[in-house]
Parts: structure tokens; sequence; C-alpha cells
């Protein structure tokens, strides 16, 4: 079996949709520590919320983890009004460990966690609301250029987790494919022929994310990232 850090579920977060943007757009990026076990089933966490379901949650989007040793490397590239945000929960993951990262991480990996089995369908598309959670214009698109987006999971068994509970990988059947390569080749190379190929026809990547990858194909094109990356104006 593939050799992993030993990891365990540091914190286990969830939160409610509340106002949040410029307009007052819901978000539920605000995710508070659960000290008890959660019914984790395949649309999510028992008691977790989103503020937009079209672009967040869902069955591909069922967890987002995000790895706690990258919170390092931002207090050295943030200004000092982002410190109160630079802790666990700041980017609304669910899971919070050490030892996992987009490096060594693989789209289709199997972990089993409590009582549940989950596997990695996509890396995150950072949008706007991490702009206005740090304070920081471009936030979004720093996420997107530094490769530490965090990463979604679908569930293939439901069951109960709890803080503190192991992460174990069971089965990697895309050794080839770490989330830090998938990212390279969504947002710097986005137009190389053969990564796209193999993409589109990565059976454990998100349909999303796949249709995604056959698009660009097709046209030739990158998608426009503007409005996904860039905070609305005020309405008045």
């Amino acid at each position: 079996m593939i050799a992993l850090p030993a990891v365990t579920l540091r914190e286990l977060r969830i939160g409610r949709a509340r106002a949040f943007g410029p307009n007052g757009e819901p978000s539920a990026i605000d995710k508070r520590p659960a000290t008890a076990p959660l019914w984790l089933g395949l649309q999510g966490l028992a008691g977790d919320e989103q503020g937009d379901p079209h672009h967040h949650g869902g069955p591909e989007k069922a967890v987002h983890h995000y790895a706690a040793e990258h919170y390092a490397a931002w207090r050295q590239e943030l200004p000092p009004a982002s410190a109160t945000h630079l802790q666990p929960g700041a980017f609304g993951e669910n899971f919070s460990t050490l030892g996992l990262t987009e490096a060594n991480v693989c789209v289709g990996d199997i972990f089993r966690v409590g009582g549940a089995t989950l596997q990695v369908s996509q890396a995150r598309q950072p949008c706007w609301k991490l702009n206005v959670r740090f304070g920081v214009a471009d936030m979004a698109l720093r996420v997107q250029q530094s490769g530490r987006t965090g990463w979604y999971y679908r569930v293939l068994e439901a069951g109960k987790v709890a803080p503190n509970d192991a992460l174990a990988l069971i089965d990697r059947p895309c050794p080839a494919w770490p989330l830090a390569r998938v990212l390279h080749y969504f947002f710097v190379e986005p137009l190389d022929r053969g990564a796209l190929e193999g993409l589109a026809n990565l059976a454990p990547l998100s349909p999303s994310w796949r249709a995604l990858a056959t698009r660009r194909l097709t046209s030739g094109q990158v998608e426009p990232w503007f409005g996904r990356l860039t905070t609305p104006a005020t309405q008045r």
C-alpha cells in the first residue's frame, strides 16, 4: 500500500449560511469546530450548509479538505490585517489535517475516516468570497496561483466521523495525477492538449472538471475566470 504519513482529523468543521458578500450574497465559509461525531452522508456533513448550492456542495463536493501546513506560507505572504483569519477554518474547510497536501494526494484517492469512505473528486476552484474573507482584493487569484487550493471528496460510503479520527488511504487508482499536477494543467498550462486529453478521460475526476477539459480541447480556449475571481461591485 502507498506510504503516507499517519494522518488524523485535527479539526472537523461545519457552518451555517449567512449574508456575507458586498450585496448580502450568502456564504457558509465561516466553519466552526465540531466536538462530537457527525453523520457524513452523500451530500455532506450533518449541520453543514452552503450559501451557493449551485457552485458549492453536492455529491462531488461533499467535503472540503484544506492542509493546515499551508497557513504558515500564507502568514508570510499576506498583510498583518489578515492574520486573524490565518488559522484552520479560514478557507471554509470541513477537514483540517497535517500531512496531506496537493503534492501527495491524487485524484481518485480513497480514504477511510471513521465510519465513512471518501474519494478525492477534484481540487478547489477559488472564488471571490476568499477576497472578502481575508480582506485582500486578489486573494482568490493568489490561492489559484499558489496551488494551495484544498480539495473535495465524494462520499462512497456514509457514516459517522469525529475529530481525531484517522484518515487511512485504502486505494490509489490514479497515482500519475496528484492534485498539484491537475492544478498545473488547469491554471498554469491550461491548453496543453495531452494533459487535457488525460484529464477529460480521468474517470475519478468530477464530471464538471472533465467537461471543462473537454470544452478546452474543443474550443482551443480557456474559459473566462474574471467573474469567479473578482468580487462583485456593491449595488446601490
